[in-house]
């Protein structure tokens, strides 16, 4: 599994029909920055909107995963997002001329070919995988669907199948390495049963259906009248049935393959979680609902954990830091030494504490008769607790100035006023590289999140 972040080194437009709508549309892969994630763009309604992939945006899941935000929607997301999930590209905008991706052949490989031929560009920041710790599952018993997550120091992904038809019987696939995407599971097409053909149409689905893009498995006796009806249902000459219980299109790639494109559109719809995953998944007849249901449990396991992560602080245990050893450390003196102790620190975090009080001197002018700490000391502040993180990657530090470079995605939650503790923790979002280094911080008072921010600081030697 990767390390760090990937995105691709340069822009690739796919095109073709859409599965479901029948629309033929042009997909533009394009890259994008750290921490960015997986965004769809709807070029061709006003003003462009953003519609983020998130399981929280999921509105449809009538044979495909559709996903909607800002008055715009993208049908039958699962194949593309696969692709991206099984190449581990992280950071990807895709801009899209119409409601639907390209169906292609029905599989991801068309997908991948077009990601591998602009080449994969590694990024410098870390992958924010959530790990698995502990048993997830979800059961549909209506339908038979069981899916399982178990802790593992990778990704792996088990799916069984079985729809008691004499065609396709029991199946099971696996992948047990993402190195396999490309060649054992990018390949695999969709499918459906014969008998659910019609069905579809009526529905208004599958218009952009074909007997190029997609396997129909035929589990029952057909009469030649069927079959020319199909045929010009499907816009065909003839239709048959083949030996294999397969209609007249292209022979199977793998003899489990419906069961490992059950596979594939599981990876697409677990990238909604929003992270990549260690863990292993085993899945037992899984479907676009049962996926989605696991993916928001998964979801919200994460914010728990999120949640739970807060730092605490205990007044009566030794700090790793008092005032005086960072005095010693940073180069700030009276009225801006912001930090009071490091109660936290080792190779990627730390966590600082402030005792906010009312006899801090901006608060004569900063709304007077309702005292509240300004933004920009709290950013100064979560700064300050990062300056210490990045000084410890090197040897004498006090031989070093850290300077601010930038700032990122800074929201403010709550106010803070004095009598407040605030917990300040910053984390390295990558190894620090050419005295560079950038992180993620958040601010806590009683627990609650009341600003985060992401940050770029630069080290330089004082005598440099």
């Amino acid at each position: 599994m990767n390390y760090k972040q990937h995105t691709i080194k340069a822009p690739v437009t796919v095109s073709g029909v859409g599965l479901h709508t029948g629309v033929v549309s042009n997909m533009t892969f394009k890259p994008a920055a750290a921490n960015h994630g997986y965004k769809f763009q709807r070029i061709d309604l006003p003003g462009q909107p953003i519609v983020n992939v998130d399981v929280e945006n999921v509105v449809d899941l009538s044979r495909g995963t559709t996903i909607e935000q800002n008055g715009a929607r993208v049908n039958t997301v699962e194949h593309t997002l696969a692709a991206l999930v099984g190449l581990q590209v992280d950071n990807v905008l895709i801009e899209l001329d119409g409601p639907e991706p390209p169906i292609m052949d029905g599989s991801s490989i068309e997908f991948v070919k077009a990601l591998l031929s602009v080449g994969l560009q590694e990024q410098n920041a870390l992958r924010n995988y959530f790990e698995i710790t502990e048993g997830i599952s979800y059961k549909d018993d209506k339908r038979g669907v069981e899916i399982a997550a178990l802790p593992l120091d990778d990704y792996r992904l088990t799916v069984m199948v079985d729809y008691n038809s004499p065609v396709l019987g029991s199946q099971h696939a696996s992948i047990t390495d993402m190195s396999q995407f490309e060649e054992q599971i990018a390949p695999c097409r969709t499918f459906c049963f014969l008998h659910e053909l019609e069905a579809l149409y009526k529905q208004n689905l599958i218009k952009g259906g074909d007997l190029n893009n997609a396997i129909v498995i035929v589990d029952r006796v057909v009469e030649d009248g069927e079959l020319t009806y199909l045929a010009d249902l499907l816009g065909k000459q003839k239709v048959t049935v083949e030996e294999e219980g397969i209609l007249n299109n292209t022979e199977l790639r793998f003899r489990n393959e419906p069961a490992r494109h059950k596979l594939l559109d599981l990876m697409g719809d677990l990238a909604l979680i929003g992270r990549p995953i260690k863990g292993q998944i085993l899945a037992a007849r899984p479907g676009h609902a049962a996926n989605i249901a696991f993916a928001r449990r998964v979801k919200r396991l994460i914010q728990e954990a999120s949640i739970k992560n807060v730092p605490t602080y205990d007044p009566k245990k030794p700090p790793v830091m008092d005032i005086n050893q960072i005095a010693a450390t940073l180069p700030h003196r009276y009225p801006f030494l912001l930090i009071d102790k490091i109660i936290h620190l080792d190779e990627t975090t730390v966590t600082g504490v402030k005792n906010v009080t009312m006899n801090e001197p901006f608060f004569q002018g900063h709304f007077p008769g309702n005292p509240v700490l300004p933004g920009v000391i709290q950013i100064e502040a979560m700064a300050q607790t990062g300056g210490i993180l990045v000084l410890n990657t090197v040897e004498n530090p006090e031989d070093y100035w850290t300077y601010f470079l930038g700032i990122d995605r800074c929201r403010f939650k709550r106010k803070v006023i004095p009598g407040d503790t605030i917990i300040f923790k910053c984390e390295l979002l990558a190894p620090v590289k050419r005295g560079i280094a950038k992180m993620s911080g958040q601010a806590f008072v009683n627990g609650q999140l009341v600003m985060e921010a992401e940050m770029s600081a630069s080290i330089v030697k004082k005598d440099a």
